[in-house]
């Protein structure tokens, strides 16, 4: 089995990150982290990486004229550190078909809902507005639509009353922490199976942990 090359692209705090370093260390994800890029160049998911001894890149969208420029930055950054699986983890922008097929089912993102409910950038806040009563958070593959891909895994969060979109996502991002370091295990390992809209998971080969 190869081991695969993370790139986490990022675009603020790195949470997320941190909770994949850590699945690392821990030998649950056998990978590495090969690069984390962040479209904004103070963003704290830097500053996670370095002290991890992880290459950090800032790619500022607005030093480029386009988001084609843009994506090609990123790209050129992902391929001269050898990426194999590129991962968001809190990025804030969409990509485009372009990008998307430069690594077609090799992009894991992980969104604050039940997808395919309450997509976009404002998930606290809709789930909230709609009055639902369970949210979550959602691992899925990446294609060419927003939040549209084939779902991995996701994790339920009841809303409470009284929630605010604060601590709404301080209980959402507690599941975030726990599934999407599982979901990119079982990439790494070979164990999902993406058959149109449904991913199946393949059993451990026995002898496996």
């Amino acid at each position: 089995m190869r081991e695969e090359k993370i790139g986490v692209l990022c675009s603020g705090r790195g949470s997320n990150l941190a909770s994949i370093i850590e699945s690392i260390e821990r030998g649950e994800i056998r990978a590495e982290i090969s690069v984390v890029i962040a479209d904004k160049s103070d963003a704290y998911a830097l500053e996670r990486a370095r002290e991890k001894g992880i290459a950090a890149v800032a790619v500022v969208y607005r030093d480029y004229t386009d988001r084609a420029d843009f994506e090609r930055a990123l790209l050129q950054e992902l391929h001269a550190h050898g990426v194999t699986l590129v991962v968001l983890a809190g990025f804030m922008r969409i990509l485009s078909p372009v990008f998307v097929h430069s690594y077609t089912g090799r992009i894991l993102n992980i969104h604050p809902a039940l997808l395919p409910s309450f997509p976009g950038a404002h998930a606290h806040h809709d789930v909230l507005a709609y009055g639902v009563k369970v949210s979550g958070c959602t691992v899925h593959f990446v294609d060419e639509g927003m939040d549209s891909g084939p779902i991995i895994m996701q994790a339920a969060v009841p809303v409470q009353e009284g929630d605010t979109e604060e601590t709404l996502a301080a209980r959402v991002l507690e599941q975030e922490h726990r599934i999407f370091p599982a979901s990119i295990k079982l990439y790494v390992e070979g164990r999902l199976h993406v058959d149109g809209r449904k991913v199946h998971i393949l059993p451990t080969a026995e002898g496996e942990s």
